[in-house]
């Protein structure tokens, strides 16, 4: 009998390989998408739509709403001027989310598909997968999946996948944005 996972999914190029490794694993993976600090609007649909085109490519089920209020989690993080302190926030939000979705749905287990990046901060990803697992009571399952990293980037450009240039929330999208912006130069 196969593991039941629910799979976070923060977006499809991270998926592909995270998909993949736990499938191998003999795990039955269904995803959710729930990124309410995806910024703009427009990024979060154009994430949520890649994902749902590539989901029925590869046959992942899909459950959940990828419920969408900035201004909820702008509130949240608001005031939080230290990055590990906001991406915390954000990320335990997430996985408290994810994991009453497991529970509920009578998963063994969830996961995420930001364990994939080497840019996320793992040590805050299994602290509050943990915390969340157990609050929910189901268990949160880590893998280190960063090595396949450059296998995810392959796959998603073979693929034609929108791959986005920053993490989702409006901070990292300044943060992407700042060494691009030279100053004008002196006449």
């Amino acid at each position: 009998m196969s593991m039941k996972l629910l799979l976070h999914i923060c977006c499809a190029p991270c998926s592909t390989t995270t998909v993949q490794s736990w499938r191998q694993e003999g795990a039955d993976v269904t995803g959710t998408f729930f990124n309410p600090n995806i910024h703009p609007f427009g990024e979060h649909q154009r994430r949520y739509d890649t994902l749902l085109g590539y989901a029925s490519k590869i046959d992942l089920p899909l459950m959940g709403e990828p419920m969408y209020d900035i201004v909820a989690w702008l509130r949240m993080v608001t005031g939080r001027e230290q990055k590990g302190e906001r991406c915390r926030l954000c990320v335990a939000h997430r996985m408290n989310h994810v994991a009453k979705l497991a529970a509920d749905a009578k998963f063994d287990s969830f996961s995420t598909s930001l364990l994939v990046s080497p840019w996320q901060e793992h040590e805050i990803i299994i602290e509050e997968g943990m915390k969340a697992g157990k609050a929910a009571g189901v268990e949160f399952a880590y893998r280190d999946l960063r090595p396949l990293y450059r296998e995810s980037i392959k796959i998603s450009r073979s693929a034609g996948l929108y791959r986005q240039k920053y993490c989702g929330c409006i901070y990292s999208e300044a943060e992407a944005a700042i060494p691009q912006i030279q100053p004008p130069r002196k006449a």
